[in-house]
């Protein structure tokens, strides 16, 4: 079983090998200055730890129901009610100009320069693409 007194020379023969010289410095006051590390370094950890415990987790409300079509793109619109053409009120996720050929997402800058009244919305890319509208170049992620 190896002493505190050997695993002290032993960091200290360590250090001269990298031109640290603590040869200098007293046994007490060198295992002192690690004692006084290695507290530090347990503080932080803890500090550390009880951040990440408290961070708050991510809540979605008000989500639309999920099903297996929300994801193959064979979702089946209600006739009876459906409106002819969505509306911001409805859930379009996509716009297109009434006189244009593009469509964007409603956050995409694009979308600033159509005017409310000439907006034309679309709830998925199918329904934009099959009433002749194509994905703009600057709107990211179409």
């Amino acid at each position: 079983m190896t002493s505190i007194q050997e695993i002290t020379e032993k960091i200290k023969g360590y250090t001269d090998k990298h031109r640290l010289n603590l040869q200098t410095i007293p046994n007490d006051l060198f295992l002192g200055l690690i004692i006084v590390l290695v507290a530090f370094g347990a503080f932080g950890l803890g500090r550390l730890s009880k951040i990440e415990g408290s961070k708050t987790p991510v809540r979605f409300e008000n989500m639309p129901e999920t099903t297996a079509d929300t994801f193959s793109g064979k979702i089946q619109a209600d006739t009876q009610n459906a409106p002819a053409v969505n509306t911001k009120e409805n859930g379009g996720q996509l716009v297109g100009s009434k006189g244009g050929t593009k469509y964007y997402y409603t956050w995409c800058t694009g979308v600033q320069k159509i005017a409310e009244t000439n907006r034309i919305y679309f709830a998925s890319k199918a329904e934009a693409e099959s009433s002749g509208y194509t994905p703009s170049a600057t709107c990211k992620g179409l």
